[in-house]
């Protein structure tokens, strides 16, 4: 895991690479990558390329990047992991390739030498990766189809400038910071920014499962290669394959792809920790991986003001870690660590979000034990259906729809029921016949946090509208069923603008790099064959891929997930007389955004 950047000055008429912007956009990354940094700037000045490493595969110098083939053609930069990187470089060996080093970025390398971009079909990680090709003189980008892996773009026509954080690109000081309307706007609706928006109007999120191919002339080629949509449909798969019907076999085989999966994000050459909670997602993936050897690290967090409660998760945690033999620790948290780490957490922070702090606080204790890697349960719900979403959005679409064909019915009852709703509940309710009978709109009604017509201060309601269709895959879902339609929802929303944003970034700002073993291309394929038979996987089909079972306090505790008490951080302190913001969550997306739109950081140069 390391952070990444480049300048490509693709016009003629554009200046060279400027080494001072490449390096302040590097330096602004080094979090991601304390252990080297590294630079390659072409003679000519017309491409450079920058990174810092965080050093898990091959910890040697060989590992280093930018890294150039032996023949000089080829330099990558990479940030991720390719986790099936030693099945492909026995492969390449039997074809006579040589290896000057052990690690996953060369051999991204000499598969784009031999394959171009048809080597994407192959790879099993996450990752966002540049490979410069002198020959050609062009430039190939491409990030991992869940987008796990964070890529942000500037291009004004002339010169392409690109890195793994949107506040590395501003740091160098050449971009422009005009805020844009509509990331803007999508902040307030999701409590994040939706892709490929930004908070800036000048700079884009590359599209997860996509690459992009640049010429020193301006030509482009682009392309899909994957999308989660085409994943839970199959739509690249053969037609050979089929599902297993069988329930005792239908466990075994999830079980079996399980430990495949959390095998390979277990590859690394330092020690992988796992963030434990008293969900089935992290117990399950914790007791898979003492399963496959080693010595288990886990960590859990424990907030001071739930000791003793329900939602202390710590108590079932620690019992979780004896019980499978790891080498646990309890880090615990209070209002007051919260206050003095507030600065330090916004700063991490790349883009806002209303979430992230859970995060950012396990992250810190992790590094604050040593480890460099941790495992992740995010995506257990996505894939499992472990959201309340899976039942409410195929409900509300079976109430709106009868209603949908009479013209102007739901935007009257929304104005006539929002007054009274807003006095005893939410007015979100208010729009059930108005957004409910499509995916996107019932979606909407089940995530959002403000509605369209709720942001009139922040901008026209047909702005918003048009944020919300932008950011939904409408068009790839209509033939899924209704389970797969909602994992497709959440995935390509909630889980890659928020869960997998907030990971990465808040991760990588104590350098640890965090892997998610159910948001896997070769897990997803087995559990979309088992719904197209109509057997879909819950959340007791994972949890009881666990040897030895769970406990049966964990596999029986109704979802809570894992919360941070944000509200109780947020309430008036007696001791202070400084001015309170509003209370609750709205409260804290407020301050959020307010601290980027006065961000102190320079502007451009």
């Amino acid at each position: 895991m390391c952070g990444l950047a480049g300048i490509f000055p693709h016009a003629e008429t554009a200046p060279p690479v400027n080494r001072e912007e490449l390096l302040r956009i590097r330096e602004r990354m080094r979090a991601r990558g304390p252990d080297a940094a590294g630079l390659w700037i072409s003679e000519d000045h017309r491409i450079g390329l920058a990174h810092r490493r965080l050093a898990i595969i091959d910890l040697t110098a060989e590992g280093a990047q930018p890294m150039a083939s032996a023949d000089g053609r080829y330099q990558i930069v990479f940030n991720g992991e390719i986790y099936n990187y030693r099945e492909l470089k026995a492969d390449l060996q039997t074809q006579g390739v040589p290896f000057r080093s052990h690690s996953d970025t060369e051999v991204l390398l000499q598969l784009y030498a031999r394959e171009g971009k048809a080597m994407l079909h192959r790879l099993r990680g996450m990752y966002a990766f540049a490979i410069w090709d002198t020959q050609e003189q062009s430039l190939f980008l491409a990030r991992d189809p869940f987008g796990i892996k964070p890529l942000y773009l500037h291009d004004d026509g002339k010169t392409l400038r690109f890195a793994s954080q949107v506040k590395a690109l501003l740091a160098g000081g050449a971009i422009a910071r005009d805020i844009d309307p509509e990331g803007e706007l999508g902040y307030w609706i999701w409590g994040h920014i939706p892709e490929p928006h930004t908070l800036y109007k000048n700079i884009r999120a590359f599209e997860p499962g996509t690459w992009l191919k640049l010429h020193r002339n301006g030509r482009r080629e682009t392309g899909t290669f994957e999308t989660v949509a085409n994943l839970l449909m199959l739509e690249n798969e053969p037609s050979s394959r089929g599902p297993t019907a069988d329930s005792a076999t239908q466990q075994h085989s999830l079980r079996e792809a399980l430990l495949d999966s959390v095998r390979h994000h277990l590859i690394a050459d330092v020690p992988v920790g796992v963030f434990l909670s008293a969900g089935i997602d992290s117990t399950t993936l914790a007791a898979l991986a003492a399963e496959c050897g080693g010595t288990l690290h886990t960590v859990t967090l424990g907030f001071e003001e739930y000791r003793g409660t329900s939602s202390d998760e710590s108590v079932l945690a620690e019992q979780v870690a004896r019980q499978y033999g790891a080498q646990h620790q309890t880090v615990w948290i209070s209002r007051d660590d919260f206050q003095d780490a507030f600065a330090e957490f916004i700063d991490a922070m790349d883009q806002p979000s209303f979430d992230g702090l859970n995060t950012w606080l396990v992250s810190r204790a992790a590094a604050q034990l040593g480890l460099k890697v941790a495992i992740s349960g995010l995506g257990g719900d996505e894939f499992f259906g472990g959201y309340p979403s899976f039942r409410q959005i195929p409900q509300i679409r079976h109430l709106a729809r009868p209603f949908a064909p009479i013209p102007g019915l739901g935007k009257l009852t929304r104005q006539v029921s929002a007054p009274l709703l807003r006095r005893f509940t939410s007015e979100k309710y208010a729009g059930l016949l108005e957004y409910g009978a499509t995916w996107q709109g019932a979606y909407l009604l089940r995530r959002a946090l403000r509605m369209p017509w709720e942001l009139k201060e922040h901008s026209p309601e047909d702005r918003a509208l048009r944020v919300i269709r932008h950011c939904q895959p409408s068009e790839t879902i209509s033939p899924l069923a209704d389970h797969a339609v909602v994992s497709c929802l959440e995935a390509s929303n909630y889980m890659r603008n928020q869960l997998l944003r907030d990971s990465d970034w808040a991760g990588m700002a104590h350098s640890i790099e965090l892997r998610v073993p159910l948001v896997d291309v070769e897990l997803t394929r087995h559990i979309a064959w088992q719904r197209k038979a109509g057997l879909p996987y819950s959340k007791q089909d994972l949890a009881g891929a666990a040897r030895p079972a769970l406990p049966s306090e964990i596999v029986n505790r109704p979802k809570t997930g894992f919360t941070v008490p944000v509200r109780d951080w947020m309430r008036p302190n007696p001791a202070s007389q400084a001015k309170q913001p509003e209370r609750g969550l709205r409260g804290w997306q407020q301050v959020v955004m307010s601290s980027f739109l006065h961000a102190s950081e320079p502007g451009p140069a």
